[in-house]
């Protein structure tokens, strides 16, 4: 028997951004009879929202998080046995920051076929707009709670970044985002550049590139917002 596909499904970033959904998503979420979703009843509602004749019980559903051994090897057994299969998101691409990298490195494993869809990534869109080095960056998702090595580890990403002329990208859960901006003004030289994009792809979408001197001078409230942060030394 042909083994099954694996489509890594791009979701919103926003739900009211489907405009950045290609429409031949449809087409290889109408070829899955079998989602891995990282939450089930915002990807049932996503998919709904592109495919309105869906009927939701047709399909077999699994969170990706939960008794991560057992998933995986259910996911193992089902493409064996043909089914396609579509990886989601909470939001943006699968395997970004994402716990699909999961299943998708037991696929490659396998020598089980990946097929990776376009859509609106949130790293991706904010160093398209920053202005920063796209030749060379790095991603490291969440900086450390404590103060203290956070402030280590953002001395240490500037210092990374004029040694290597590199980006520097990094998140935080939205309601940590002013006191990490706090500390990246705190921790880096004045003319250090510092890209904040917010809300990406929403009507209230902001991305914005400055010198630390410059953001010290205006410091924004982004208490609660989506937000992505790039620096470059």
């Amino acid at each position: 028997m042909t083994p099954g596909k694996v489509y890594l499904i791009p979701t919103v970033l926003y739900e009211e951004a489907l405009e950045t959904i290609p429409a031949y998503i449809l087409t290889a979420v109408q070829d899955c009879p079998v989602f891995f979703v990282e939450n089930k009843k915002t990807a049932r509602r996503f998919l709904k929202k592109i495919w309105r004749e869906m009927v939701i019980d047709n399909h077999q559903w699994f969170v990706i998080h939960k008794a991560e051994h057992d998933v995986t090897k259910a996911f193992l057994q089902l493409l064996a046995e043909g089914k396609n299969i579509g990886i989601l998101s909470e939001a943006g691409c699968p395997g970004i920051a994402d716990p699909g990298q999961v299943l998708i490195k037991a696929a490659q494993q396998a020598c089980i076929q990946v097929k990776p869809l376009v859509g609106p990534s949130s790293v991706l869109l904010a160093l398209m707009a920053s202005g920063m080095n796209g030749q060379c960056f790095q991603f490291h998702g969440y900086l450390p709670i404590d103060t203290l090595e956070r402030k280590k580890k953002i001395r240490e990403l500037e210092t990374d970044s004029l040694r290597n002329n590199c980006t520097q990208v990094f998140i935080e859960t939205p309601y940590r985002n002013n006191p990490l901006l706090k500390d990246i003004l705190q921790s880096c030289k004045d003319n250090t550049r510092l890209c904040i994009a917010v809300d990406i792809t929403a009507a209230s979408e902001s991305i914005l590139t400055k010198s630390v001197k410059e953001w010290k001078q205006e410091e924004p409230d982004i208490h609660k917002r989506l937000a992505i942060f790039l620096l470059m030394a």
